[in-house]
C-alpha cells in the first residue's frame, strides 16, 4: 500500500473518531462510525490474503448491521420523542435498540461471536487498531447514553466477563487469546459504566496500554501462536523475561498496573450492593488468568529445539523501534502506586 494511501485511511481513521466524539446530533455520530468503518476496512485486507478478506467481510457485515440498528434506534427515538440530540434517548425501546448495538460494534457478549474470527485473519499491527482505537467511538456514545439502562449493561458486562474468561481457555492462537481477553475487560467496564464513567474511562486506559504492550511483544517475535512462543528467548531474552509480567497485568495480578482498575471496580460494585455481581466478576478473572499463566508459561519455560545458529538472532541489530514498547511495558508494570493520583485525575 502507497504512503498517501496509507495516510488517507489513517487520517480518515481519526476524524470519524473525533467526529463522533464531538458529535451532539445522532446523524452527525452516525456518519462519523461509518467513516470509522470504511476507513479501516482496506487496512484490514491490504494482503489479499483469503483470511484477511474473508475478516474484513465478516467485519464489514457486522458493523454494517450495528450502524443499520443505531440509525433505526436514533430515528425512532426521534419519531416518538422528536428528539435527535444524544442526550435526549429516553424512550426505553431505542434506547436497549442503542445499546445492543453499540454492544455489537465493540464486541460485547453475547454478540461477541463475530471479534475472535476477525481478529484471527489481520495481522497484529491492524489487530490491535481494531483492539484499541475502534473501542473509542462506540464508547464515547455508551457514556452519553448509559444512565437509563442499568439491568441490561449489567447483564452485558456479567456476560462478557465470563464469555472472556471461559472463551480463552482452549485457544491456541494468540489473537484469538486477544480478542477473548477484550471481550472480558470490555465487559468489566461495562459493569461499572453507569456508577463511575471516570473509573471506565481508567479501565479502557489501561486496557488500552496493556493490550498495546502484549501486541507489540508479539509482533518484535514475530509470534501468532502458542507453541511460536518458545522461540521468543533466542530472540529478544529481556522482553522474554518481562513478558509474563505484561500477561500477569492483563490477568489483573498485583502490584501491577492490571489490578487497579479490576480493585476499584470491584469496590464499586461492593458500594452499590451488587455483591453478587463483583463474586462473579472476581471469578471470572481467575478464568482470565488461567490462559495468561498458560502464554506465560509457554514462553518462559519452554524452548524450542534449537541449533547453535539459531540461538543467536538476539546478537543482532533490530530494525524495529523498541521505545513505543519500553513505555508502555514501564507504564503496564508499575502504575499501581499511582492509583490516588489517577483517580482523582480522571473524578476532576
Amino acid at each position: 500500500m502507497s504512503p498517501l494511501i496509507m495516510t488517507t485511511l489513517l487520517l480518515s481513521l481519526g476524524l470519524g473518531t473525533t467526529i463522533t466524539f464531538a458529535s451532539s446530533h445522532w446523524l452527525l455520530a452516525w456518519m462519523g462510525l461509518e467513516i470509522n468503518t470504511l476507513a479501516i476496512l482496506p487496512l484490514m485486507a491490504q494482503h489479499h490474503h483469503p483470511r484477511a478478506v474473508e475478516a474484513t467481510t465478516k467485519y464489514f457485515l457486522t458493523q454494517a448491521t450495528a450502524a443499520a440498528m443505531i440509525l433505526f434506534a436514533s430515528t425512532t427515538n426521534a419519531w416518538l420523542t422528536g428528539q435527535w440530540s444524544i442526550f435526549q434517548l429516553t424512550h426505553p425501546l431505542p434506547l436497549a435498540l442503542l445499546t445492543m448495538a453499540l454492544a455489537l460494534k465493540i464486541g460485547l457478549a453475547p454478540v461477541h461471536t463475530w471479534l475472535p474470527e476477525v481478529l484471527q485473519g489481520l495481522n497484529l499491527t491492524t489487530g490491535l487498531i481494531l483492539s484499541t482505537w475502534q473501542k473509542l467511538a462506540p464508547f464515547a456514545l455508551l457514556l452519553q447514553t448509559q444512565p437509563m439502562n442499568s439491568a441490561t449493561l449489567i447483564l452485558l458486562g456479567l456476560v462478557s466477563t465470563l464469555v472472556g474468561g471461559w472463551g480463552g481457555l482452549n485457544q491456541t492462537q494468540l489473537r484469538k487469546v486477544l480478542a477473548y481477553s477484550s471481550i472480558a475487560h470490555l465487559g468489566w467496564m461495562i459493569l461499572v459504566l453507569q456508577f463511575t464513567p471516570s473509573l471506565t474511562l481508567l479501565t479502557l486506559i489501561t486496557y488500552f496500554l496493556m493490550t498495546f504492550s502484549t501486541f507489540v511483544v508479539f509482533k518484535l517475535n514475530n509470534v501468532t501462536t502458542m507453541n511460536a512462543l518458545s522461540t521468543s528467548w533466542t530472540k529478544s531474552p529481556t522482553m522474554t523475561a518481562l513478558t509474563p509480567l505484561i500477561l500477569l497485568s492483563l490477568g489483573g495480578l498485583p502490584p501491577l498496573t492490571g489490578f487497579m482498575p479490576k480493585w476499584l471496580i470491584l469496590q464499586e460494585l461492593t458500594k452499590q450492593d451488587l455483591g453478587l455481581t463483583a463474586t462473579l466478576a472476581a471469578l471470572s478473572a481467575l478464568l482470565s488468568l488461567m490462559f495468561y499463566l498458560r502464554l506465560s508459561y509457554s514462553m518462559t519455560l519452554t524452548m524450542s529445539p534449537n541449533n547453535l545458529p539459531g540461538t543467536t538472532p538476539w546478537r543482532l541489530d533490530n530494525p524495529q523501534k523498541t521505545l513505543p514498547l519500553a513505555l508502555s511495558t514501564a507504564a503496564t508494570m508499575m502504575l499501581l502506586p499511582l492509583t490516588p493520583a489517577l483517580t482523582t485525575l480522571f473524578t476532576t
